[in-house]
């Protein structure tokens, strides 16, 4: 019987895979939390799903790292607060054992959870979870499954040589349409992302070293309590400043606002001067805060004036927004598939003709400079 039928004892792991480093078989996870709930409502998720296998289950830290060491891992989903060792302190360890494995944290809904969580990201893990709770959503196990899919899936892509990839240009958009030509000189940068979005965010940004001569909008799906944490770690990149968007402040040049949980960030124009416009509208494509209203606003208030960029995240959220941002004369970006978790979001606009370009995610930061400050 395989791992993924098994109820395995916590802290052992099944008879080690080459998933890991062939990128052939099912995709094996590794689950470590103290809770014997959380383990059992994850593990049940996964024992669902054909192409994924249980590696193990571990209580804490030392005993993922046990189970680690035996090798054939794709993904560990990590809790943050265990005894023993705690995520925080185990993931440097598991990365240390195994470099390539995707870690992706489980972290409870609080401003204290929110912010170890960006803190593992910026620590080297791959993505982050809401811990789950004993009765399940769909929404949960849709987006847990995807987000390890998506890791395995770059895991598995970066295990491949370099000279046995596709070359960049086949690899930057498959089955995206040509590209069309830029739109307008942007007063504005208005950056979308879902599923993978925060290390998205973080490689950009990071990457967007000059200055930019127009404010920067981002709308990430994320809880409440995880939206001012995401602000203030991109604001510790140090490149430009950060905050969580405030109801009707002024927008400034080089500074990055982030939409918070549960609102959605719009852009009303008074004067010369762009102004915050939180809203509690109803959820579109299932999400507040969601991108399509900012793009909407955001052309609204700069007559079309803007350049959006898509990234990484599931469902199609920004797509009509970015079709009217189009219409209205504006430039749309989109992360490529190579380097996105889920190739849903940028991969909607892509296949539906409105892009620029679509490029990786460490090519984005240039054109966006390109674009912003070449522009008359």
């Amino acid at each position: 019987m395989s791992g993924s039928r098994q109820g395995l004892p916590a802290g052992t792991s099944a008879s080690p895979g080459k998933s890991g480093q062939t990128g052939i078989g099912p995709i094996r996870v590794l689950i470590c939390d103290d809770s014997f709930t959380v383990r059992s409502v994850i593990a049940r998720i996964l024992r669902a799903e054909p192409d994924i296998e249980i590696a193990g289950l571990a209580a804490d830290g030392e005993k993922a790292a046990e189970a680690l060491r035996q090798g054939g891992i794709d993904v560990v989903v990590l809790d943050v607060e265990m005894p023993v060792m705690d995520g925080l302190t185990a993931l440097p360890h598991l990365l240390k054992i195994d470099p390539s494995v995707r870690v992706i944290m489980a972290s409870a809904l609080t401003t204290t959870g929110g912010a170890i969580a960006m803190q593992a990201l910026q620590a080297g893990a791959a993505d982050y979870v809401p811990k789950p709770a004993a009765h399940q959503t769909d929404e949960f196990v849709r987006e847990i499954l995807a987000k390890i899919r998506g890791q395995a899936r770059l895991r598995r892509q970066r295990s491949i040589p370099e000279r046995a990839r596709a070359p960049a240009t086949v690899r930057a958009a498959p089955g995206a349409a040509p590209a069309v030509r830029a739109g307008k000189a942007p007063l504005l940068l208005a950056v979308g992302s879902s599923t993978g979005g925060p290390q998205a965010l973080f490689s950009l940004f990071r990457a967007l070293g000059r200055p930019l001569r127009v404010p920067i909008i981002v709308t990430q799906h994320m809880p409440p309590v995880f939206t001012r944490s995401l602000a203030e770690h991109i604001d510790r990149l140090g490149a430009r400043g950060c905050s969580e968007a405030v109801d009707d402040e002024v927008l400034r040049p080089d500074r990055i606002y982030v939409a918070p949980g549960d609102r959605h960030l719009t852009v009303q124009a008074r004067g010369q001067a762009l102004h915050v416009k939180l809203t509690s509208e109803p959820p579109e494509n299932s999400c507040r805060p969601a991108v399509d209203p900012m793009l909407r606003s955001a052309s609204a208030a700069c007559g079309g004036r803007v350049l959006a960029v898509i990234l990484t995240g599931m469902g199609q959220d920004g797509l009509r927004g970015a079709q009217g941002l189009v219409e209205a004369g504006g430039t749309v970006l989109a992360q490529d598939e190579a380097s996105s978790v889920v190739w849903g979001m940028p991969g909607a606009v892509a296949k539906a003709g409105l892009c620029h370009a679509v490029l990786g995610i460490d090519e984005l930061a240039e054109k966006v400079t390109q674009i912003v400050n070449s522009a008359p």
